[in-house]
């Protein structure tokens, strides 16, 4: 039986609005830059025009002040060369494209934070056009659908959600309907891949997608919903990917962090569980699963402690093993034995509950 979350009358989607805009003069000389600033302006943010493309910096003597700050900005800037020169992101995708940076959720496992510098800023970039224009460049030359036999019929992918969550704001942006239109008018055998806690899936279900969009529900057991502050709940992103679904879309799950805390097997069971009740019977579903481990370096701990103090999320050193990653640093992953419980159990409970799925990696 379709179990499906419905969103009532009183259930619209809750909207991030940031307390403040800060747009730099070369981005509101894109006519995308000037429709974001309109957006932010009728629904009451405070749009503060800077006089050079520089953001102010935000003190990070307190961490916890900085971090809050951070959290209730958006910045609008433009994208340079240098991030528009596309970057590999296996095993997700051929390519990372960036639309944004940042994210306006609080999650206490945030994997940004070892990865972006600097207080939570989101950026969110004006020359969407310009970004997209150059993607043609790519198609053939990445090295994860591109080349691997069982994931070909994907083309070359790629992926949105790298360094930000572009639903998050979308609906101050509409940088991913626009990427999204771009793609379903794009002749060429490439996708678009993007993964979003948020539900706010409205302005994306008319868009002409010609099915070269994957959306992703990034999802997890009720016990790690703790560690996801300001996202929508899970049964409402099912909903969404629901809602997506029946729009043509392929759709995935993104089910991550993987926690193995207590009863972590009953936990995900019932998300696998409930995956499958709401997306059952959805006509012509092309689904995908991808599970990824929970994972932190010393330096995202580090991080995340002076963000979250107190935050009940397990890092411990001595409990995991380490393993160095292609650019020597050091990161801390489960235990082998704990790993091969975890692949076992999702691979099982995956083919018994979506047979369909398939699961493109576990990491």
């Amino acid at each position: 039986m379709s179990v499906q979350p419905s969103l009532g009358r009183n259930e619209s989607p809750r909207l991030w609005r940031p307390k403040r805009l800060l747009a730099m003069p070369a981005a509101l000389g894109f006519a995308h830059g000037r429709a974001v600033a309109e957006r932010c302006a009728a629904l009451g943010v405070d749009v503060i025009e800077l006089k050079a493309n520089r953001l102010p910096a935000i003190d990070d003597a307190d961490p916890r002040r900085a971090y809050q700050e951070a959290k209730s900005t958006l910045a609008l800037t433009v994208a340079p060369p240098g991030k528009r020169r596309l970057q590999p992101i296996p095993p997700s995708a051929d390519w990372r494209v960036d639309l944004a940076e940042g994210c306006p959720a609080h999650c206490s496992y945030c994997y940004l934070a070892g990865s972006l510098k600097g207080p939570p800023l989101t950026r969110v970039y004006a020359n969407v056009d310009e970004i997209l224009a150059g993607l043609a460049d790519y198609v053939g030359r990445g090295t994860v659908t591109s080349r691997q036999v069982a994931r070909a019929g994907e083309g070359t992918t790629f992926e949105a959600s790298c360094y930000t969550d572009p639903l998050a704001f979308e609906h101050l942006t509409g940088s991913l309907s626009a990427a999204i239109e771009h793609f379903g008018r794009w002749n060429a055998p490439a996708q678009l891949r993007f993964t979003t806690k948020f539900d706010a899936v409205e302005p994306l279900l008319g868009l002409r997608h010609g099915r070269r969009t994957r959306m992703r529900a990034s999802v997890n057991a009720g016990a790690a919903a703790r560690f996801e502050g300001g996202t929508a709940p899970v049964a409402r992103r099912l909903a969404a990917l629901r809602r997506v679904a029946d729009a043509g879309y392929p759709v995935g799950l993104t089910i991550a962090p993987i926690i193995a805390g207590d009863e972590w097997e009953r936990g995900y069971g019932d998300l696998v569980d409930r995956a499958a009740g709401t997306l059952a019977g959805v006509r012509d579903l092309d689904l995908t699963v991808e599970l990824i481990t929970h994972r932190f370096t010393p330096g995202s701990k580090a991080v995340l402690e002076g963000w979250y103090p107190g935050s009940q999320l397990e890092m411990d050193e001595a409990a995991r093993a380490e393993k160095r990653t292609k650019f020597g640093s050091r990161k801390f992953v489960y235990p082998p034995e704990t790993m091969r419980a975890l692949r076992n159990f999702f691979e099982e409970r995956i083919a018994a509950r979506l047979p369909g799925a398939r699961i493109l990696y576990f990491t």
